[in-house]
């Protein structure tokens, strides 16, 4: 595969609008996720916008460009971690 269609993996590994621990992504617990998404967002003074929208755009580009990949049950999870951040907001 070429490096220009990897670009989404590297964007979610070394953004610098948030400081993501490692695996976020993979963890089962939507609460968890959003927690560490939301205090990511928060600690953040790189981002260029509130850090809501920072978190969530982080949270959906993930799964986005996970694709076909991503197995139903971990999209079912961050699905719910979606709805997780709202409530934390």
């Amino acid at each position: 595969m070429s490096s220009n269609r990897r670009w989404s993996a590297k964007v979610t590994q070394e953004s610098h609008a948030l400081t993501l621990e490692d695996g976020v992504f993979t963890w089962r617990d939507p609460k968890k996720i959003a927690m560490s998404l939301k205090a990511s967002a928060d600690a953040s003074t790189e981002r260029q916008s509130q850090p809501f929208q920072s978190a969530m755009s982080m949270l959906t580009f993930y799964i986005n460009r996970a694709g076909s990949n991503l197995s139903d049950e971990q999209r079912q999870i961050l699905e719910r971690a979606k709805l997780e951040l709202r409530k934390l907001y």
